[in-house]
């Protein structure tokens, strides 16, 4: 029987160190700049690509970017698996240990995620849980340091749902020294484990982490403004009810005058007239189609450095 390597994970930026972190952006924005030095680094490797959870950007940026490393993406529906004929994650995680060298999964519950990572030998990469959302993160560090060079004491409003964009973000800001406000009506925050653990990552970079519930007067001297959907995948049954809990929470004209310099982000899908108008996202201050071109590049160097 093979031996069960030692191997690392991303299943959330909490498994990280600040330095780790700022070694995957270094290493994001080296691939960008220089894709073609690293087009053969993943040559032979197999990557599986579990889609519980239909995709645009996770599907593409990853295939893509296993591609441009020389690798060989494998596209796995999760329906079309014994996984939807009731396989366990366990087995299913030995089963692919034998047959690839990474696993990327896109799914509901954090916990199958955590499963699958446990039972595999092979590195596994969290696409999106309905937790936490880490390669979305990245590509936004990695967006926010090329647009203003460095990342620690840069200030960030998200507003809307303390969902797990949100999650991701107040680890990623809390292991860079970013400062982070979540703004969000009553009733939405953060989960309160994670933002205590993202607060615990603070006593060493100086990022300071707000949960505040107004939108109005929030923004003032912010570098970005971030927001997502008010209703994510699984949550339509609420839409009605979002949609009148989230009035007040639109990322609109008036509240980006609030900051002059903002550049506003979103990591899309977006649903303009709802949580963001069009004059904000499609305006000259949208970073929104860099954050979507740099999970490209992000993902790159955490396949490189998961699976090299």
């Amino acid at each position: 029987m093979p031996r069960k390597r030692t191997k690392r994970d991303l299943l959330t930026l909490l498994e990280y160190t600040p330095g780790e972190v700022s070694r995957l952006l270094r290493l994001a924005a080296a691939v960008k700049r220089s894709p073609k030095r690293w087009a053969k680094a993943l040559a032979g490797k197999t990557l599986a690509m579990i889609f519980d959870k239909s995709s645009t950007r996770t599907r593409v940026s990853f295939e893509t970017g296993m591609v441009q490393l020389g690798g060989h993406p494998l596209y796995l529906s999760g329906q079309d698996m014994q996984l939807g004929r009731g396989e366990t994650v366990a087995d299913t995680a030995r089963v692919l240990s034998r047959y690839v060298d990474g696993i990327m999964i896109r799914t509901y519950e954090h916990a199958r995620v955590e499963v699958l990572a446990h039972e595999a030998s092979i590195p596994v990469i969290n696409g999106l849980t309905d937790t936490h959302h880490p390669c979305q993160a990245l590509a936004d560090l990695l967006t926010l340091q090329e647009r203003f060079g460095t990342l620690k004491g840069r200030r960030m409003v998200y507003v809307g749902d303390g969902n797990n964009v949100a999650h991701s973000l107040l680890i990623a800001c809390a292991l860079t020294g970013v400062h982070l406000k979540v703004v969000c009506p009553k009733g939405y925050e953060p989960d309160r484990g994670i933002f205590r653990a993202a607060l615990g990552e603070t006593r060493s970079t100086g990022s300071r982490l707000e949960i505040l519930h107004a939108a109005k007067g929030s923004v003032k001297g912010a570098d970005a403004v971030y927001t997502d959907t008010w209703t994510s995948m699984g949550q339509e049954a609420e839409r009605t009810k979002r949609l009148q809990d989230f009035r007040g929470f639109r990322v609109t004209g008036d509240l980006m005058a609030e900051s002059p310099y903002a550049v506003f982000m979103h990591c899309l899908p977006a649903h303009r007239g709802e949580e963001v108008s069009s004059e904000v996202i499609d305006g000259e201050r949208s970073v929104v189609w860099d954050q979507a071109e740099n999970r490209l590049h992000a993902q790159k160097a955490v396949l490189l450095t998961l699976m090299k």
